[in-house]
């Protein structure tokens, strides 16, 4: 493929003003998802992200019967989720996961029932599968605006967010609060998610909140590196997601998260260090520069006697 050729190919999409919408759109959801799912692959939050992203449909429908931004409504019921999650769990015998199920399942239906019987102009179920390629361009100023509310506050405060996924009492120890810190990281993961159902709706919100960091979580073991590759991997699937949908037309959320998902598998694979294949071909090299070393010493105690 020429230059030429690869110029076009890579500018052809963006003739469209939809398809500029719908890259702006999920390259800011792709960094904002992957720079919060470092905490929650650190914390163990994956089945909570699960969890306060299907939660959120109802608060979202809501929102727009009332009127109100969506964030508001996703907001409420994140929290609602978890305080629902917590009073189960401490006032019977379910534990925490069964709990998890249960609660969000059961709020994820009551979006479902309040989609099925709100009339409205717009499709609804754009909320659940995603519609990034019917991206606004008032929508996309929301997106942009919770994604950077997002972005700041995990910026300045991910040393105090850090210290709570690493150890919670020695936060507690330094004057901070584990539950307010808990609490704000809850909100930031209801938010995200609103960011992120535009893209690829409520059902696929999950994976572009666990698998980046996951991922980069396998290619290194200082978090702030995760902090660099987890939204940076994620931007550059969001990117080869829409352009395989774009010229292969398929559902774009949906091969976005494809992308992620083969990324995750490469890495998990072929990682130098923590990748099943990559960690034993990095063994058995090492074992034969030891190997190689070994020779020469040899040779001169031979030569010796």
């Amino acid at each position: 493929m020429s230059v030429m050729d690869l110029l076009e190919f890579l500018l052809e999409p963006m003739r469209y003003a939809f398809m500029v919408r719908a890259l702006t759109a999920s390259v800011v959801a792709a960094i904002v998802c992957g720079l919060l799912s470092c905490w929650l692959v650190l914390v163990g939050w994956s089945l909570m992200g699960d969890a306060v992203s299907h939660a959120v449909l109802p608060g979202v429908v809501l929102a727009y019967i009332a009127g109100v931004p969506f964030a508001v409504g996703a907001v409420i019921f994140g929290f609602l989720a978890v305080g629902l999650i917590g009073l189960v769990r401490d006032t019977s015998r379910v534990k925490e996961d069964a709990a998890i199920g249960i609660v969000f399942t059961t709020l994820f239906a009551f979006g479902l029932v309040l989609i099925s019987v709100t009339p409205s102009n717009t499709d609804l179920n754009h909320i659940i599968f995603g519609n990034l390629l019917g991206v606004s361009q008032e929508e996309l100023v929301q997106i942009a605006g919770l994604a950077a509310l997002v972005f700041a506050a995990l910026v300045l405060k991910r040393r105090d967010f850090t210290l709570y996924a690493f150890d919670p009492t020695h936060a507690y120890a330094l004057g901070l609060s584990p539950r307010v810190l808990g609490a704000t990281l809850l909100g930031l993961l209801a938010l995200t998610s609103v960011v992120a159902l535009q893209a690829v709706g409520v059902i696929l919100v999950v994976a572009m909140l666990i698998t980046p960091g996951a991922t980069a979580y396998l290619l290194t073991d200082r978090f702030g590196r995760m902090l660099v590759i987890a939204p940076a991997l994620s931007a550059i699937c969001a990117v080869t997601g829409l352009y395989v949908s774009y010229y292969a037309d398929t559902a774009p959320g949906a091969t976005i998260v494809l992308a992620q998902g083969a990324a995750f598998t490469v890495v998990y694979l072929f990682a130098p260090r923590q990748g099943l294949i990559g960690s034993r071909l990095a063994a058995g090299r090492r074992r034969a520069r030891g190997a190689s070393a070994e020779t020469p010493t040899e040779v001169a105690v031979e030569s010796g006697s």
